[in-house]
């Protein structure tokens, strides 16, 4: 899976993680807004689907962000010389940290939308009664965010450069990803360069 989302075109990583969840969230709405009633108020069957599938988009979107980002942290370790020590195990934790959180979100209001739960409220119900909870969490994962996109922009220009980086080296490299929609145009074939160039010196060899 790893050496896919390495291999994988630029074009292809944006539609899947980018475009067809605007697209599906366009025609959902097109589609809610063409029936609209004569008082002048949208269907209501229509943003019932629209909630229902917001968490599958989500799922979707998730899964193939945090995918990529663990392809790169994880997968490009090998084209590093060994005499670099990048900090693997930090990098795991803060993947999973910020990942988990998430998805309980997701589940949270998966459950509502799809009638789990015992009543309309019971997602806010919810999040209302483990605020204390929640919002540390959430902050510590946006923290976790940003050293994801650190780590990320360093193993990229260390695999490059084929020597330790300073910030400074990799600063352009950080804002990309932090705007993945445009930063992945490109990113992504810089990522497919290194994936090929170790195929074929280890084919050569």
């Amino acid at each position: 899976m790893i050496n896919k989302f390495l291999n994988a075109k630029h074009w292809l990583l944006f539609t899947l993680m980018f475009g067809i969840p605007i697209l599906i969230q366009i025609v959902v709405m097109t589609s809610m807004f063409a029936n609209i009633d004569s008082n002048g108020n949208p269907d209501q069957t229509g943003i019932l689907n629209m909630m229902k599938i917001f968490p599958i988009i989500m799922v979707i979107y998730v899964g193939l962000f945090f995918g990529w980002f663990w392809s790169i942290g994880i997968g490009l370790q090998k084209y590093i010389p060994t005499d670099i020590n990048m900090k693997i195990k930090k990098f795991k934790i803060f993947f999973f940290i910020p990942l988990t959180y998430i998805l309980f979100l997701l589940i949270i209001i998966g459950t509502t939308f799809y009638g789990f739960s015992s009543g309309n409220n019971a997602a806010g119900g919810i999040v209302g009664k483990m605020l204390f909870i929640v919002i540390p969490m959430h902050l510590f994962s946006m923290f976790c965010m940003f050293y994801l996109l650190y780590f990320v922009s360093k193993t990229i220009k260390t695999t490059e450069l084929k020597r330790t980086v300073t910030f400074s080296d990799f600063i352009g490299e950080f804002f990309m990803i932090w705007f993945f929609p445009i930063g992945i145009w490109f990113i992504q074939p810089r990522i497919n360069k290194i994936a090929s160039e170790k195929s074929t010196n280890g084919n050569n060899v």
